[in-house]
């Protein structure tokens, strides 16, 4: 069967990998790092791609935590060094696929959520940044664990509203 794009050989996906993920953020989930790939080219196979994950980790140029990956700073080295070797329309149409995903994990990586079991209950806390410090920070006493993981996902979700509303709240009279 006849390849589609420019990427056909192993050495290239790990070079693709590499550069998708050297600037992101924050861990990728394995699942959005695979469709990265494939749209980035349509000669990029499964099999191959898992194999090329497979090495990239043995080699120390990414880790895998959690399902999610990450670049080393050994990755992020190697891949300045060779990325050019990349199709120029591969790497522009990466590019331009890493912006709403890029704009995404950067949101995730200043929302942190986080709960533990007390004597009296389950204490929530709850935490967003700007980039340049932490702007709110939340510490609830929560009835349940139920309780806490609804109150850390709708905060994961919706956070920078309920900034908002809490500041609306305290500000007025």
């Amino acid at each position: 069967m006849d390849s589609y794009g420019f990427i056909h050989e192993k050495t290239d996906i790990k070079l693709l990998i590499l550069f998708l993920i050297k600037d992101l953020p924050a861990p990728i989930e394995a699942a959005k790092l695979y469709d990265l790939c494939a749209e980035c080219d349509g000669g990029i196979g499964y099999f191959v791609y898992s194999e090329a994950v497979e090495e990239l980790i043995l080699a120390g140029q990414m880790n895998q935590v959690d399902g999610e990956y990450v670049i080393t700073e050994n990755g992020k080295n190697n891949i300045v060094v060779v990325e050019s070797a990349l199709p120029y329309s591969v790497r522009n149409r990466a590019e331009m696929l890493l912006e709403p995903v890029m704009e995404q994990l950067l949101r995730q990586s200043m929302i942190h959520t986080g709960s533990k079991k007390t004597e009296s209950g389950v204490i929530t806390e709850l935490s967003m940044n700007d980039g340049a410090g932490e702007i709110i920070s939340l510490r609830l006493l929560c009835g349940s664990e139920e309780q806490a993981a609804k109150i850390r996902k709708n905060f994961r979700h919706h956070a920078e509203d309920y900034y908002q509303k809490i500041i609306e709240l305290l500000a007025e009279g």
